[in-house]
């Protein structure tokens, strides 16, 4: 893959943009390793929105699931949700000042257009109007395909069709605002300034920070609320996560980050996500299936699921860096072949998961189980078609 995850994710692309540094294969790796399988577990959050009632996607199958099922659902979802965009917000802005410094405004602009506005107006203006059209049927029209397509565009539904590419639409409007920063700010530094670490207390200041942003957010506008097809009530984390990256790459925090460190607050972070995640669910009204005080409002639900995913993110986050970084540094054919492919994946896979859903459809076996056959087969399909198929085609290829 040589796109910036088209999302800023191509770390091998990014590391020859830096004359400054030169970070080690292992560092490499090991980011592509997090990325691949990031990408994965968005593969397995939309498998659970077909068969959950929580969350959002171009088809579901809602049955009837008993409370376990719920209680699995909800929690799963819920905990993906709190930690993995963001994950890929703080890498992508860790490499945006070597890129920006490398190619200066103009070129930065440029190649970040490039990278992440073609991919999302190739879905935007053709593998999601396929999708819904033809796959899902999310459209509920008898027009036939180029008049509902005409009509799509010409009410502007266009500009909320971006699906899975929202997180291009957000990285490029980021990476703008970085440089215009930079623009504005020309005295910012442009070496490393290798000063001390963050420790504890200043981790648990931006806990605090973004759950009580996230909170202050989802008293005016709701988790779930969207815009443009991008869930605004999620930004603090995603914009808190980009530049924190940003400021990370000056300080080489990925290289210096005391492992213990980074695994005790992954599991202090855990322990307290867990005491707080069963105090919400119990006392909260989610077991009587009331979960609108947790969405926004001035409740201490919406306090509580803020503050919950303030710290889960940042556990999750450095847990996962810093784990990776020492257990999975390297890359075999497997890892290698993911890495290559992962963009691709994350921008066709809707149909092919769909597509799947719909044969699975007949199949009488529980939600779990089902959720599960889901995920494995469109994580392998996903994967097979974007090899055999989507990157042997030249123009796809460079894109993609």
């Amino acid at each position: 893959m040589t796109s910036d995850l088209g999302l800023e994710l191509a770390i091998s692309t990014a590391a020859r943009d830096s004359p400054g540094l030169q970070l080690s294969s292992t560092r490499l790796s090991y980011l592509d390793n997090i990325r691949w399988v990031v990408i994965v577990l968005v593969l397995s959050m939309h498998a659970a929105d077909t068969y959950s009632p929580f969350g959002n996607w171009y088809y579901t199958e809602h049955a009837r699931p008993d409370f376990g099922t719920l209680l699995f659902f909800g929690t799963y979802q819920s905990f993906l949700q709190a930690f993995f965009m963001g994950l890929l917000f703080f890498i992508a802005g860790y490499f945006t000042p070597r890129s920006y410094d490398s190619k200066g405004a103009l070129r930065f602009l440029r190649d970040r257009f490039l990278r992440l506005g073609i991919p999302t107006l190739l879905y935007m203006l053709a593998i999601g109007p396929l999708t819904e059209y033809f796959v899902s049927r999310s459209w509920h029209t008898r027009w036939s395909f180029p008049k509902a397509w005409l009509e799509y565009v010409k009410t502007g539904d266009v500009l909320s069709g971006s699906g899975p590419l929202w997180f291009c639409v957000a990285l490029l409007m980021f990476s703008t605002g970085y440089a215009a920063v930079r623009q504005l700010r020309p005295e910012l530094p442009r070496r490393h300034d290798l000063g001390p670490l963050p420790r504890s207390g200043a981790i648990l200041a931006f806990v605090a920070g973004l759950g009580l942003s996230t909170f202050a957010l989802r008293l005016f506008i709701p988790s779930g609320t969207a815009v443009l097809n991008m869930q605004v009530a999620d930004f603090p984390q995603y914009i808190s996560m980009f530049v924190l990256g940003a400021w990370a790459w000056r300080g080489q925090w990925l290289a210096r980050l005391d492992a213990r460190l980074g695994k005790r607050w992954a599991a202090v972070a855990l322990l307290a996500g867990l005491v707080l995640w069963t105090a919400l669910i119990a006392l909260g009204g989610a077991v009587d299936g009331d979960t609108r005080a947790y969405a926004g409002g001035p409740t201490w639900q919406n306090f509580g699921m803020s503050l919950w995913s303030a710290i889960i993110c940042a556990g999750m986050t450095l847990g996962m860096l810093v784990v990776f970084r020492e257990r999975f540094s390297a890359q075999g054919r497997i890892a290698r072949f993911m890495t290559d492919n992962a963009f691709a994946v994350y921008v066709i896979h809707p149909p092919i998961l769909i597509g799947i859903a719909i044969l699975l459809h007949g199949m009488d076996i529980p939600a779990l189980p089902k959720f599960l056959l889901l995920t494995a087969l469109s994580v392998t399909a996903s994967f097979a078609v974007a090899q055999l198929i989507v990157r042997r085609i030249p123009w796809l290829k460079e894109i993609l």
